[in-house]
């Protein structure tokens, strides 16, 4: 008999249906949630289909996440759904206007986070609270909103404000930090050896209170010599834990990233056992879930609280919205 406890981890599926064998999959090794992407979307009729497909074979409680910042990281996009400005767009204009970008920064959360809420997500990849730095690695870029991190913690928190205004939960990325990055994650492992980190680490203390944080695949020397920090005891506990002060749902990011190496199941259970809650692994290949999700422990008795208390926040900050008023709102600012 197969344990009906909720695993550790997140999946991606292959395509724009749910087919019968990842229904039985879901069923079978229930997984923590599904995350989609590109590949994943068509319209909206399918899309709703999709996530109530998902939502009848994912345990309850389960989540359904999406990466929508806006910018060039968007999985929901014209002609079916609205347009959003990258984040540094709007780091632009709280330079130009303070007021004006705080309200656009929330706009930003609101509108993507009605959206997705109408297709059936629960949780959105949003804010990035990675600096922007020159001369580092554009995986982070426009997608940051500046390299003030005073600015950074006002204006990501304001966006995540308006996920949880549409009843949907934000997720701060990429803790404790990818701006300092020389290298593309996706594509290599990169390595920080700077000494002071305070700078990266403020938006993350200053929001530390929000439901979810994803981690960097970044290799923190004055922290871990070795490992990155997804995989590190040293930076999960002692950094993110305690000097971040975050006690919210720990995910990591895509485990199938190029920075790390080994077998889909190896890589999740080195996120676990380093102090994540909850292992990501985003491909969508069925037998590499099956890999992933039989190796998985479920969720611990602390996680299953910490994504108890996740959806309660977004249920209790939710409030009435009318997204053309939000729009024409918006589109006064200036962006």
């Amino acid at each position: 008999m197969h344990d009906p406890s909720p695993k550790a981890a997140i999946v991606g599926i292959a395509g724009p249906v749910l087919t019968a064998e990842e229904a039985d999959l879901l069923r079978r090794l229930p997984p923590a949630g599904v995350i989609l992407f590109k590949r994943n979307v068509d319209h909206p009729a399918q899309l709703i289909a999709l996530n109530a497909a998902l939502r009848t074979a994912l345990p309850p409680g389960a989540v359904i996440m999406v990466d929508q910042e806006g910018g060039r990281v968007a999985r929901l996009r014209p002609p079916h759904w609205l347009s959003h400005p990258a984040a540094g767009a709007i780091g632009a204009l709280f330079v130009r206007d303070a007021r004006a970008g705080r309200r656009a920064a929330w706009l930003q959360g609101a509108l993507i986070g009605a959206e997705c809420a109408a297709m059936g997500f629960d949780t959105v990849c949003a804010p990035v609270l990675d600096l922007r730095l020159p001369d580092m690695s554009e995986v982070v870029g426009d997608r940051g909103f500046g390299a003030d991190a005073l600015i950074v913690a006002e204006l990501g928190r304001e966006l995540a404000e308006g996920l949880l205004a549409a009843g949907v939960q934000p997720v701060l990325k990429h803790a404790p930090g990818h701006g300092r990055a020389r290298v593309d994650s996706h594509l290599a492992l990169p390595v920080v050896e700077e000494g002071d980190l305070d700078r990266d680490l403020l938006p993350f203390g200053a929001n530390a209170d929000l439901p979810w944080m994803m981690t960097a695949h970044v290799v923190f020397r004055p922290y871990d010599p070795a490992l990155p920090a997804t995989l590190s005891p040293i930076v999960l506990e002692a950094v993110i834990r305690r000097r971040i002060g975050f006690d919210g749902v720990l995910v990591s990011d895509d485990l199938a990233m190029g920075a790390l190496s080994g077998p889909p199941a190896a890589r999740c259970r080195a996120a676990l056992a380093a102090g994540c809650d909850v292992a990501l692994y985003c491909p969508g290949g069925l037998a590499d879930n099956i890999e992933v999700l039989e190796a998985m422990p479920a969720l611990t008795e602390a996680a299953r609280h910490r994504l108890v208390a996740a959806r309660a926040m977004a249920a209790a900050r939710r409030m009435a919205l009318d997204p053309a008023r939000l729009v024409a709102e918006r589109d006064g600012l200036g962006i």
